[in-house]
């Protein structure tokens, strides 16, 4: 990679940080991509997408990725493997002047006029040793995303907060039965979303359980779960078409520290649409989006940040 200063460097390759590569290439910005730890985001381990627009039959979600990362490499955008450590946003030496916004991977530090942090926000998974297996096959963190596939199943949602309960409301216009299983006896999600999941018919719950296994992969499909009382030990098999972790997702923007406003679960908190209190830095996609969590959200917030960014190069004279 030369040493030299970058217009743009976009931290984050998956739907939101290739859209932003696809916008500052085109605008002969010769945008460079750091594809961080979780190359091509939560799109990359995903199977059929069926609501990004300009697909009628869907389209899968490492070719939806292969497919922007092409595109950003027509237009002339460059890609660095490699873990962002830390970033200085600070711009300034203790002289007074000005410097550029340093990104650090290791022992090579990056130099960009700005910065578009795309790092998404990655799934909290149980653990389970066929989880992973079945993520795409039953398995899956985004109930919009996934749960049209599953009309007319048993579905269980793994959570005790706001997120379970949205969930679990969700797929129940699809789900025949939705069994929302919960470690506590106690539920932190708001009283009026616990009312609601608790009033719906379609709605069940089990408290006090874990859950110990997820079959089957020999099927390469969900068709049940291995659950645990934690109080009384017994041990039994749940008959379900999918398995719905309603746990939450952690923001990979543990590089930010303290130098950006981030809420208390670490999310980065944009000042207007995408930009941030640091001159040059832009946000955009899920490390700042813990609502909607969509592609097309995401990859409209990176058109965004893109075109920000352009409008502030052109500001400063680069």
């Amino acid at each position: 990679m030369p040493d030299k200063m970058r217009n743009v460097i976009i931290i984050g390759s998956g739907c939101s940080g290739l859209t932003a590569a696809i916008y500052a290439a085109r605008a002969n910005l010769s945008p460079l991509v750091i594809d961080g730890h979780e190359p091509g985001g939560q799109l990359a381990i995903t199977t059929l997408v069926e609501n990004f627009p300009g697909f009628p039959d869907g389209v899968q979600g490492p070719e939806l990725i292969e497919n922007m990362r092409k595109q950003a490499l027509r237009f002339g955008a460059e890609f660095l493997a490699g873990h962002v450590v830390t970033v200085d946003l600070s711009q300034k030496r203790p002289d007074g002047s000005k410097k550029p916004i340093e990104i650090k991977l290791g022992r090579e530090t990056l130099l960009a006029r700005t910065l578009i942090i795309a790092s998404g926000a990655s799934a909290r998974w149980l653990g389970l040793a066929n989880e992973q297996a079945l993520i795409g096959h039953g398995v899956s963190s985004c109930a919009t995303c996934d749960g049209f596939f599953f009309s007319g199943k048993e579905i269980a949602v793994i959570g005790g907060g706001d997120s379970a309960m949205e969930e679990a409301l969700f797929l129940s216009r699809f789900a025949t039965k939705v069994t929302i299983i919960h470690r506590r006896g106690a539920f932190r999600a708001s009283k009026i979303m616990l009312e609601r999941a608790r009033q719906h018919q379609q709605i069940k719950f089990l408290t006090d359980t874990v859950v110990d296994d997820v079959f089957d992969v020999s099927k390469k499909e969900v068709t049940g779960l291995r659950l645990r009382n934690l109080k009384t030990g017994e041990q039994w098999d749940l008959p379900v078409s999918a398995m719905f972790l309603g746990i939450g997702h952690t923001p990979n923007a543990q590089f930010v520290g303290e130098q950006l406003a981030r809420d208390g679960d670490g999310y980065l908190i944009p000042d207007g649409y995408v930009g941030s209190r640091a001159p040059g830095v832009f946000i955009s996609g899920d490390v700042a989006d813990r609502h909607y969590r969509q592609a097309v959200t995401a990859a409209g917030t990176g058109c965004m940040a893109a075109l920000e960014a352009e409008k502030y190069l052109e500001e400063i004279g680069k």
